[in-house]
């Protein structure tokens, strides 16, 4: 399992729920301004992904994109979700990645004409190497699609402005053609989200776009025949494998725990500890548990929330081990749900968080490990007090 998380952003809930489908036990995360993401796990992977729904639009994109990186510290940025196509070789329910964003909408209006002044962001070369690696691959796209044309991926500039492009005939459709030749599709968040993750020390950022529609007067029709959660599910699909790789090429990544076997000398790589008051920490050897961060020389207390995060993963740990059922986890996450939304109080009510993680501790208290987390979290909270 990794700690590090991705954001996956989308626009619409048809796109919203083709990537929820993908997670398991999604946890409600609420920001303290009302914002609503989903954070969970994939099926079958390693890769914690935290979910949310910005709506239509750049501006709207760009504010939350903001939001949820100043919230989770994400690794990498994505945005899911569907688009036009602009050339005809590009089929619908294939995949479109972007290699380039275009704002297309600035410019200056003159005597002679309406000036382009397009803003530009390009996709890291990392990502763009991880997303063509798995492009080749051809795994992402599943089992039992025999029957069924695969889907494509194509890499090439996407452009992204504020009004949906319904037509090859229309002023807009031509101003696209004469401007951005080479866009593969057009859509409208695209633009917001790469300005946010610009902002954010060059955060990755990958535009990930199943093609609904051929942006040709025929949307009615492509939506009314289904091809918007046809497409969308094609580029969740994508979105999903390329989220695990960049989790798994994350620099410095954590290696997986590994426990010491009777009689060896191994020594086993989980070391917890638990940092209270002025304590400080010397040195720490393999993983760190128990809400404690390491900067550099430096230790530092998590944020309750963070520690939260980090003990609803270890449940579903436990729970796919089998060492707890199923009753006991949905009853240990809705004290954990309880105890998340007590701290995003203002002010935070630390007594019904405390409450709550007592609760939990009572339900895990048959797995030692759990137990001994849930008291070292209940400890960070109550220094809060």
């Amino acid at each position: 399992m990794s700690d590090s998380t991705i954001v996956v952003l989308t626009a619409l809930d048809v796109e919203y729920d083709a990537v929820r489908e993908k997670l398991r036990s999604p946890l409600l995360h609420r920001h303290p301004q009302g914002t609503r993401f989903e954070v969970g796990r994939l099926n079958d992977g390693r890769c914690r992904i935290a979910l949310g729904l910005v709506g239509k639009g750049n501006q709207s994109a760009a504010v939350l994109a903001e939001r949820a990186i100043a919230e989770f510290s994400p690794v990498a940025l994505l945005f899911v979700g569907v688009a036009g196509a602009l050339h005809s070789h590009i089929a619908l329910g294939d995949v479109v990645v972007a290699t380039h964003i275009y704002a297309f909408h600035g410019g200056t209006s003159e005597d002679d004409g309406f000036k382009s002044r397009p803003r530009v962001w390009e996709v890291s070369h990392g990502a763009d190497q991880i997303a063509r690696h798995i492009a080749r691959g051809r795994s992402w796209t599943g089992n039992g699609r025999a029957k069924r044309r695969l889907p494509e991926v194509h890499f090439g500039p996407i452009a992204a402005g504020e009004v949906v492009l319904n037509s090859t005939i229309s002023a807009h459709a031509d101003w696209i053609r004469g401007h951005y030749n080479d866009a593969l599709a057009i859509e409208m968040e695209g633009a917001g989200v790469a300005q946010a993750a610009h902002l954010n020390s060059s955060l990755p950022v990958v535009v990930i776009r199943g093609v609904s529609d051929r942006a040709d007067g025929t949307k009615e029709t492509t939506d009314r025949e289904r091809w918007q959660p046809r497409a969308v599910a094609n580029a969740a699909a994508f979105t999903a494998a390329l989220a695990e790789n960049l989790t798994t090429d994350e620099p410095n990544r954590q290696q997986p725990e590994t426990t010491a076997t009777p009689g060896s000398s191994q020594m086993s790589e989980a070391v917890r500890n638990i940092a209270k008051g002025n304590a400080r920490v010397g040195v720490q050897a393999g993983h760190v548990h128990g809400g404690v961060r390491i900067e550099g020389e430096k230790a530092t207390l998590a944020s309750p929330l963070e520690a939260i995060a980090d003990l609803a993963s270890r449940l579903e740990q436990a729970r796919d081990a089998g060492l707890i059922d199923e009753d006991t986890f949905r009853a240990a996450r809705a004290e954990l749900d309880d105890a998340r939304e007590a701290l995003q109080t203002t002010p935070q009510n630390t007594s019904a968080v405390a409450l709550a993680l007592k609760k939990l501790r009572g339900l895990v208290g048959d797995v030692a490990a759990l137990a001994t987390e849930v008291a070292s979290v209940l400890g960070l909270v109550r220094s809060l007090s």
